[in-house]
Order: C-alpha cells, then structure tokens, then sequence
C-alpha cells in the first residue's frame, strides 16, 4: 500500500474471433483450454468494486496488461485512478493511462479529451471554456442514485448531464472513443487537453493540429507519482463520423486556459508555461439534424508523435468501435477463462467477487514493449511496477498457476531494466524510477517464476543464466542510491541486519528492520534458484543469509498491552545492542496516528505496519518462529491476539500471510476460518468493497486466493492448502496444456460471517491417493494436471495429517531441500 502524499453489461452473444491487437510474438506458443464450462467470465466481473473510499480501482478499458487504460477522470480527491463512483464528483475528461489501486500523487490521467455539446449562449468557438474547472460536468445519475456508467471487461460508458454519451474500448497501445452528441448540438466540438495530468505538472507542451484532417498530435513532460524524476508522453488523436462523413474541422485551433484562439495549428504559437492549461480545440459539422457520433482514435506512445500515430494505425486502423470492443473481451474471456469455477450452491456475489478479482490482477504491470525511451531492445519492456513490495506475495504466484506466457514476459522485461540499469526495478511508473518501499522484492518475482518454470524457461525465453545474473546484481551490489533500486547491501553483508545507528550515504537511513526481514527473504528466494541451477554453494550461502533474521529478534521484549507475547523483531545497533519500538507503534492500535511512510523522521525502523505484525514474516522459516516465539500453542495465542486485539491490517499487505499461518502449528482449520473471516469483513462487491488501495491488483489477488482455497509461499514450490468457495475450481496451465481440479465434497455453502460450517479439510487426495498433507500441495500438482479431492467437515480442530512432512516446509526443519 502507498499512502498519498503531503455493473457489468455482457454482450448478446460472445464474438470469438479477436482482432489483432499488435501484441509482440513471444516466440512460444501456449494452449488453450478446451473445456470451458463458464463461457463468458467477463460477465461475472464488476469493475466498480473499490472505485470509491481509497480504493482507488480503475473501471476503464484496457486489454490484459495493457499499456493503454482509457477511462473517464472525475474532480474527486480521490481520482488516482480517474474514476470515483460518487456521483457528487464531475468528470473532467477521458484520458488514456492510468494505473490500478496506487497511492502516491495521482499518476498518468493525460492527454484527456472532452466534448462540448455547445459553447456559451451564443455558441462561439472563442467562448469555450477550456480549462479543466470550468469544462467539467456531472454525469446523469440512475433511480438509485448512482452514476449513469457501465463497465465490463473492454467496454466503458457514461452519460453527462450534458447529454452527452461516451462510450470507450482500447487496443494495447491505442484508444477508441465514441461520443454522441444531442440533435441540438450543432458544432459538436472537442478539447484535446495536452496538460493536465493528475498532479497538473506538465512541463515543455507541444501540440500541432493539422486542419485538413482534425489530426491533433501533442506530447508533453510530466511528474512520477511517486519518486523524483519524470516523464515524457506523446498522443495522436484522429476523428472519424460513425455512420456519416465528417469532413474536415468546421473550426480549428489551440487554446491557452479558457481562452481559444481560432485557427492557430501549432503549439509554439502560443505562450506556454510551466502548468499551462493547454491544448487544442475542434469543432465539426453536425450529422444532419439528428444526434453525432463520432469516433476519437487516439493512439499513445513514449517514443514519439509519428510512433503514437503508427500504434493507432496499426491496432486500430479501420475505426471499427464494436469489433475494437468485442476482441478485448475475447481476449479477457480466454484469459480469466482458465480459471473455472462450479456455481452451484454458491451466491452470485461470491462469483463475481472471484472473477473481478482475477481481473484486477491483469491490469498490472502493463506492457510498455516498443515503447521504451531509455534503450533500443528487442526483449519485452513493462512498465508500472508500483510496486513489487505490494505485488510479490501474490500476485506473482496467482500467475504461475494460469498464465506464464506473461509471467515470462514481464521477468524478460525485469532482467532486461536489470542489464541496462544495475539492478531490477522495485517501484517503477511511466519509465520513471520511483521509491522503493521495502526490500529488493524484484527477487522472489524472479524465484517465484524460475523454482516454478526452471524446465519451460527456454522455450518461455527467460535466460536462466540472465536471471540468476540479475539476482546476484541486487545481493552483491550496492547502488549508488538504494532509495530507488537495489539495496543497502554492504552492511547488510557485514552485519547481518541493518544498523539503525549507522549513518550511510546512498539512501535514507531508515525502515532497518522491515527492509532486513525482506532482503533475508530476497536471498531465500535466490537460494531457490540457485538450487535449481544445481549451484550447491551459492545455495547454502544464500540460504544461510535467509536466517539473517534471527539478527532483529529480540528475545526480551514484550507486547505493550499483553506481557505474555514475548519477543519481537526491533531496531538493532551497530554494537549489538537493541534498540525499542513499541509493539502498537504503526498499527491500527496507535493512538499517535504515525503512518510509517517515507519519512527520514521515522526512526521506528519499520514500514507500514507494526512490529508485532513484521515479527510474523518469515515465510521461509515459520518452524523457527514459531521456536522463537515460545512453542506452537504460544505461536497460535499470538496470532489470535493479532486478530482479537486489532492488529491485523486488511489494508496493508505485511498482514497478508497471517491468516494462513495457522498452518504452521498444525491448525489448518483455524487458517481458514481467519482467512473466511477476513474477506467478510473487508471485501465485497461494493463500490467500497476493498479496504483500501488495490495496490495493482495486490488485494486482487490476495481476494482471489482466499476464495480459491489456497495461499502461497512465493518462490517455493508449495501452496497452502483450504477450502474453497466453490464445489470444484480448476486451473488451465498452458506451460503445460494441463488442467488441475480441485473438488471440495460435502460443499455446504459458505457461512456469511465467516465462521463454522462444513469448510475445515479433514482429509486430502491427489489422482485418487492419500495426500502426505491436508495443509499444502506441492507444485507438481499443477505440473500435471492433477485431481485433488477435499473431504470438508464441521470440525475446527482438523490437522495436517500424522505422518512425516505433514506440516508446510521450513528452512530449519529441512524443508526446501535446505
């Protein structure tokens, strides 16, 4: 989570057959499911769940991980993605990217367009008023009172009390707008806003209109949302009449504020400053005396005007608006389509929340490749990384079990940053560098990918030896600023944690103790690779700086308002010694109202969360956490005080794990009831259905596991083991061209609450024979396509079964081959 700085339509029928959308060829060919039981899962997604209260989702249109995410922008405080579902709020125009459920300052939201039905009383083009406060309107409101929109995977629509429709759809790198402007619009007009972004921070403008055709093309230079550098963006806008000739422009010309001057074509002949309000305004010949469509195709680029232009024309070159809509959602559909779930006895709402779920995963990070200003390459490049601290726990791992092709793709994109620029990206948005929040969390993405992938990486295009490559970068390499890539590795190595007393340049002195409990895990996950290439000692080596974190335990140490949790990961000083912080400071308990942030002040040693929650991330080695914290039964009160007492943040992501880890002490079906509990009572299919930002698509997929029955342990070869919420769900893996199926018998539906009923896990088989374990299942599993076999009961108290390795792995028991 980054904090800010000081319903569904389906079509009538499913067309099939996509349009070439201009992805890359990713020289590997994947399969498809043939067995499809939901044949259209995009109308089982609602992309207004969490578009008000902070959750910053974004509703627009864009294709799988696409570069290009239009959607509408509204005046609400809240706008980091454009959209607020609160109709109180205006729209101030379509723009063409966006992110997904981020913090920071508001990111991207340029190039927007907006339509004028008329100008003024007397309708003259030298009245319009341009700017973005005095343009705005509001959108027309429904009997319930919620704003006149639609939404549906490739498709978006609003009606502004102006009578205005805008309805949307998108390639990868281009946009397709189609307004309807009133019969008692008589020179339909549009703005094309060069300037405004979310932070209105453009800097350099240039637009040119050409007066034969209406093309606008215009670029300008903006601010990162959330770190020091900045941007530059280009845009081709081209119109079109649905169903008639529209001609060329009845009148033409760029404006500076709300002040348009008729017939200027040229950027430079006006006199733009740093935050101008400019940009270019166009006026067309009506259709007829009825109502005007017209088409706006915008195409976007970070190269240039001319490759903003070829995009447009290439992914959308015949202006063809309901084949544009229905190839984005074939794309969606066979993507979210691998994911099938059984719906009997299951409520609606619970299937939408999955699908939408599963949806939100795929926003990001988005494919930027033929896009990038920085270096010429032939390798995938993706961008909005924003950023790996949210996303690697699982979102990653959600990718492995459907969808490698891009998982692939996005790790070639990775280690391609890490060739030209030292280290992989942590935080990056627009090809901009940006803060990173914990540890060099690029590191168990990679893991994740490769412990999972090892065999298919060639034929997926991953360079082993260039993977592994890039993680040694972030181990042994310190950069020069760690703030922004890489890590505070010297002392690291030295000390075996971060000295909070120690003063360093390169970076801010802070967040020693998280950032040590994330670079341990970082080396688990290389050690994990390095076992798969067969490099025995780099693998005891990096295994061995995953213990690191017993270095920030302080054995002594007990809870502020309960004396019998003993121990807690605290600051730790360059002599040895321990430093304090109070086991409430930065939870939900804190009556200081400290946040943690980004802040050279916060000595606290931590970020985002409390010490008693970041005492609990070891997912390498819980067996000995749970040693450190006191023996099983010590470890399971502990937990339960995190729940009972207000400690567990559904907001924030290092309180992901903890309802899962239950398992550890041999009480799955205390794991289960917690995680039930958990998405109860902070999600749903509201428009305030997330408890907070989406954090691209990292509470997506967090939503998406719970639901799906299971939790994993990134860059390992496990995943946790429930219930799910259906009778059956099944996962199509085209590495593999395999499906493997989960069947829960005894389903009796899931309690509203949360609590009881027929969903604890009794007993466990695979292909027909007894499971070693009721907690996890190994990767091989979904390898080959297995079936697994749930038999469900009432019972709480369920076990991991009596035999040897029952319990989920550790490095100190012997688990993870260690």
């Amino acid at each position: 989570m980054v904090h800010p700085l000081p319903l569904c339509v389906s079509l009538a029928s499913v067309i099939t057959t996509a349009l070439a959308l201009s992805r890359p060829s990713v020289g590997y060919r994947t399969d498809k499911r043939a067995d499809v039981p939901i044949q259209d899962p995009a109308s089982h997604v609602n992309l207004f769940i969490g578009t008000t209260s902070s959750g910053h989702a974004f509703p627009g249109v864009t294709l799988p991980h696409g570069m290009v995410k239009t959607g509408i922008d509204t005046d609400s405080p809240d706008n980091h993605a454009g959209y607020d579902s609160n109709p109180s709020f205006s729209v101030t125009g379509v723009s063409q990217l966006h992110d997904d459920g981020t913090g920071g300052s508001v990111p991207l939201s340029i190039f927007k367009l907006y339509p004028f039905a008329s100008c003024g009383g007397d309708n003259r083009f030298e009245i319009c008023a341009c700017d973005i406060n005095s343009r705005k309107a509001l959108r027309k409101t429904l009997a319930d009172g919620s704003p006149d929109d639609v939404a549906e995977p490739g498709y978006f629509a609003t009606n502004l009390s102006t009578d205005i429709r805008i309805e949307l759809t998108a390639t990868r790198r281009a946009a397709l707008h189609r307004y309807t402007f009133p019969a008692n619009s008589t020179i339909p007009r549009m703005v094309i806003d060069v300037t405004n972004d979310g932070q209105q921070s453009s800097l350099n403008p240039i637009a040119h209109i050409d007066p034969d055709t209406g093309r606008v093309t215009a670029g300008s230079t903006f601010a990162a949302s959330f770190g020091p550098s900045s941007y530059r963006a280009y845009t081709c806008v081209d119109f079109k009449g649905d169903g008639f000739d529209l001609g060329k422009p009845a009148e033409y010309g760029t404006y500076l504020g709300n002040s348009p001057i008729r017939g200027l074509v040229d950027g430079s002949q006006e006199y733009t400053g740093y935050r101008s309000e400019f940009g270019a305004l166009l006026g067309f010949k009506q259709n007829g005396n009825s109502t005007t469509e017209i088409l706006a195709r915008v195409g976007m680029s970070f190269i240039s005007t001319d490759q903003a232009c070829k995009n447009a024309e290439s992914e959308i070159p015949s202006f063809d608006f309901d084949g544009t809509r229905a190839a984005a959602r074939a794309e969606w559909n066979e993507l979210l389509g691998r994911v099938q779930v059984e719906t009997e006895g299951v409520d609606d709402t619970t299937v939408e929340l999955f699908y939408s779920s599963l949806y939100r995963t795929h926003i990001s990070p988005a494919d930027y490749s033929g896009e990038n200003p920085l270096w010429d390459s032939d390798e995938p490049y993706y961008d909005s990384f924003y950023c790996n601290w949210d996303t690697f726990r699982t979102l990653y791992p959600l990718m492995s079990l459907h969808d490698p092709e891009n998982f692939a793709r996005i790790v070639r994109g990775m280690i391609n940053i890490q060739q030209h620029e030292g280290w992989l990206p942590e935080c990056r948005g627009a090809t901009a560098k940006q803060w990173i929040q914990g540890g060099s969390n690029g590191d168990p993405i990679l893991g994740e990918f490769f412990v999972k992938f090892a065999d298919q990486a060639e034929s997926l295009g991953v360079s082993a030896d260039a993977l592994y490559n890039a993680l040694l970068a972030d181990a042994e390499d310190q950069p020069a600023d760690w703030n922004l890539q890489g890590r505070q590795v010297n002392v690291w190595k030295q000390y075996g944690y971060i000295p909070q007393d120690l003063i360093e340049a390169g970076g801010a002195n802070t967040k020693q103790v998280s950032r040590a409990l994330e670079y341990a895990f970082g080396d688990f996950a290389i050690s994990q690779v390095a076992r798969a290439l067969n490099k025995t000692d780099d693998a005891a080596k990096y295994a061995k700086r995953a213990g690191n974190f017993v270095n920030v335990w302080n054995p002594n140490v007990t809870a502020s308002d309960n004396s019998s949790i003993v121990g807690m990961v605290q600051p730790r000083f360059v002599n040895g010694s321990f430093g304090f912080t109070d086991s409430q400071h930065c939870s939900p308990n804190d009556h200081t109202g400290d946040n943690c942030f980004l802040f050279n002040t916060n000595f606290d040693g931590f970020y985002e969360s409390s010490p008693i929650v970041y005492s609990q991330f070891v997912p390498q080695d819980n067996a000995k956490l749970i040693e450190l914290q006191g023996g099983a039964d010590k470890f399971v009160a502990r937990l339960d005080f995190i729940f009972d007492q207000n400690y567990f943040d559904s907001t924030d992501e290092p309180s992901q794990q903890i309802p899962f880890m239950y398992h550890y002490a041999n009480k799955p079906g205390h794991s289960t009831q917690r995680s039930r509990q958990v998405l109860a009572e902070h999600f749903s299919t509201a428009t305030n259905g997330l408890p907070g930002n989406d954090d691209s698509g990292a509470m997506a997929s967090y939503v998406a596991f719970f639901l799906a029955g299971l939790y994993p342990v990134p860059a390992t070869k496990q995943y946790l083991l429930s219930s799910p919420f259906f009778p059956q769900i099944s996962f199509f893996n085209p590495a593999f061209n395999s499906t493997t199926t989960i069947i829960a018998h005894n389903f009796a539906g899931n309690p509203s609450d949360g609590t009881g009923g027929t969903v604890f896990v009794q007993n466990v088989t695979i292909d027909g024979k007894p499971a070693k374990s009721n907690c996890f299942l190994e990767w091989d599993v979904f390898q080959r396509g297995a079936t697994v076999e749930l038999t469900l009961t009432d019972n709480l108290e369920v076990t991991c079964g009596d035999v040897a390795g029952a319990l989920p792995p550790s490095l100190s028991t012997g688990g993870f081959d260690a």
